[in-house]
């Protein structure tokens, strides 16, 4: 079982970051097989230390789950990682050589690293088809989007995620009278749309059946290998069926890492998360 007191990956003594390359969509350095570098990052909000002298490292093409406490600082992790706040101090990198601390929200979406937010936003008026096809174009101009014609590779990208998210015969419902469910796969689906390197996903099973739960831990499985998953979640059962490793974070810091049984069974998760 790993933990705090472990050493940290130390990029600074293994790799050169004396620059920042130019953001170009997948061409990420990931040649020593990590995906997100967040070494002694701290963030306050007066006076109080949403993050504190936290290091993190997500592997390329890892599943990986976040728990913790209300106020433990997986939002203020998540907001660091897209650009929506600053870090005080602390380094945050995209591979071995994009500093995100350098770069504005748009430009590390463009560069690879989506987010899904806990309330799914989908355009309700838009069929299942429309909403990916409109994912797919987001890069382009309005005009453009709206009588933009689709080609053969494009179609056959937008049928291959209909089939990823379980959605091939719903392609021409309307989003707006979709299940709460439907919803949360089609916005995934508009993620995948931009075939993201990294993936955010905040509380994807909240307001759930548990079917609709079973088959949100199958998609996010088919997902990792191909795209590496970051899920904040507060479902322990979820979390359990798809983690192979948890972190957990308590008062702006790591608290510990491993599998979920070693999660659940150690003292200080107990205490500060389970309330046991």
């Amino acid at each position: 079982m790993s933990n705090t007191t472990k050493p940290l990956l130390n990029r600074y003594q293994t790799f050169n970051f004396g620059h920042t390359h130019p953001v170009i969509k997948g061409n990420v350095d990931v040649s020593h097989g990590t995906v997100l570098y967040m070494e002694d990052v701290s963030v306050s909000f007066d006076g109080f230390k949403a993050l504190n002298n936290l290091s993190l490292y997500i592997n390329d093409g890892e599943l990986r789950c976040l728990i913790g406490p209300n106020g433990a600082g997986k939002t203020t992790l998540m907001d660091v990682i897209t650009g929506k706040t600053k870090a005080d101090s602390g380094s945050v990198y995209f591979g071995q050589t994009i500093d995100l601390q350098q770069l504005d929200e748009a430009a590390i979406a463009q560069a690879g690293i989506c987010r899904k937010f806990q309330k799914p936003s989908v355009f309700e008026k838009l069929t299942v088809f429309e909403n990916l096809e409109l994912s797919l174009k987001a890069d382009k101009g309005a005009w453009v989007t709206l009588f933009a014609t689709l080609n053969g590779e494009q179609r056959d990208r937008i049928d291959e995620v209909l089939e990823i998210i379980g959605m091939t015969s719903l392609r021409f419902q309307l989003a707006g009278i979709l299940s709460h469910g439907q919803k949360q796969w089609l916005e995934i689906g508009m993620l995948l749309m931009q075939d993201p390197q990294v993936m955010l996903v905040d509380e994807p099973v909240a307001g759930m059946t548990h079917q609709e739960i079973d088959r949100t831990a199958e998609l996010l499985l088919s997902l990792q290998g191909k795209h590496s998953v970051v899920v904040v979640e507060h479902d322990m059962a979820f979390v359990r069926s798809i983690a192979n490793k948890v972190t957990v974070l308590h008062e702006g810091s790591v608290l510990m890492e491993g599998t979920m049984d070693e999660v659940q069974n150690d003292p200080r998760v107990i205490q500060v998360y389970l309330g046991e």
